[in-house]
């Protein structure tokens, strides 16, 4: 490929110790590019693997111009890879799955075809998912139908790393955590569309896979994150200031109530737990509402200053670089 080539279509895939299905994956992608009929690059974002992807990924990469290599010095995360590949890619459309040939490189053209209809995000369902029941599928069905309704947009799989993106989509949002799950519910709040299609799903054949259960509570503390961030990003005083403004109301009334006791009733308080209490919720108000004002700056100064990457990359291999 001419590295002076408009480039249409990027594929992004993190690669975390899957040396094993480097190659295989890399013949898919070649048989589905030729197919598109368009002019692809590939983006393998090594994640810090520890048994020889990279070397794999060099030999793939020698054969093959349309192919980037980018390496980080340990291991990110997927969330940190994926947003490598973004800030990297140059397509007008940025594609991404997973390294493990459990996506079907096939179903690339599916979704591309979904986005021409004029959807800016077409997400994977993978309907027919070739995993374990009570491990992996039920904890994903259950956490989907949780995060579709915190959300407000519906998809059945949240997870699939299969998508296809508009380059200007991905290109404005800031990845951190586990956000790169979230980037339909994020970018749905942005006004763009979102669509969904059901795509292969295939068993792992090689290679040890690098999700587990253990990974639900993370997800959970990052979808409170992204609630936070769809309605109160830049408001925050909104919300805190609203558990402020009940806790010293309650506070308040609690207040008076006892001083018409002591004073009108001439009733002693002084051991009455519901004084204490009453303190407790005015003092909590206050701070409520002090750590609101506090968010508000921060928020600002956030939205003010100079974005800064997640990740910290080694090399890059790539046809515009010597």
């Amino acid at each position: 490929m001419n590295i002076t080539e408009r480039i249409e279509i990027s594929i992004v895939i993190p690669v975390f110790n899957e040396a094993e299905n480097l190659p295989d994956l890399h013949r898919e992608l070649h048989r589905a590019c030729a197919g598109l009929k368009r002019s692809c690059e590939i983006i393998f974002i090594d994640d810090g693997s520890t048994d020889g992807s990279f070397d794999v990924l060099k030999e793939i990469r020698a054969g093959d111009p349309r192919v980037k290599v980018i390496r980080f010095r340990k291991n990110f995360g997927q969330t940190a890879a994926l947003a490598a590949g973004f800030d990297h890619a140059k397509g007008e459309v940025i594609v991404t799955l997973d390294a493990d040939l459990q996506n079907d490189p096939d179903d690339i053209g599916a979704l591309l075809e979904k986005m021409d209809a004029g959807f800016d995000i077409v997400s994977g369902w993978r309907k027919n998912r070739k995993d374990r029941f009570l491990s992996r599928r039920l904890p994903s069905i259950l956490a989907n139908g949780l995060i579709s309704r915190i959300t407000g947009v519906k998809l059945h799989d949240y997870g699939c790393t299969l998508k296809a993106f508009r380059k200007e989509v991905v290109k404005s949002i800031s990845l951190y955590g586990e956000l790169h799950r979230f980037i339909p519910a994020i970018a749905s709040h942005m006004g763009v569309t979102v669509a969904e299609i059901e795509v292969h799903h295939r068993p792992r054949l090689r290679g040890k896979s690098k999700y587990s259960i253990l990974r639900t509570p993370k997800v959970m503390l990052d979808l409170l994150t992204v609630k936070f961030l769809l309605s109160y990003s830049t408001k925050p005083l909104q919300i805190f200031g609203l558990f402020g403004m009940a806790g010293g109301l309650a506070g308040g009334i609690l207040g008076l109530w006892l001083s018409y006791e002591r004073l009108v009733l001439k009733h002693s308080i002084a051991n009455r737990p519901l004084l204490l209490l009453a303190v407790l919720l005015i003092v909590i108000g206050i701070q409520f509402i002090t750590l609101g004002l506090m968010a508000e700056i921060m928020i600002r100064a956030y939205h003010e200053s100079a974005s800064k990457k997640i990740y910290h990359i080694k090399e890059i291999l790539d046809s515009d670089r010597p």
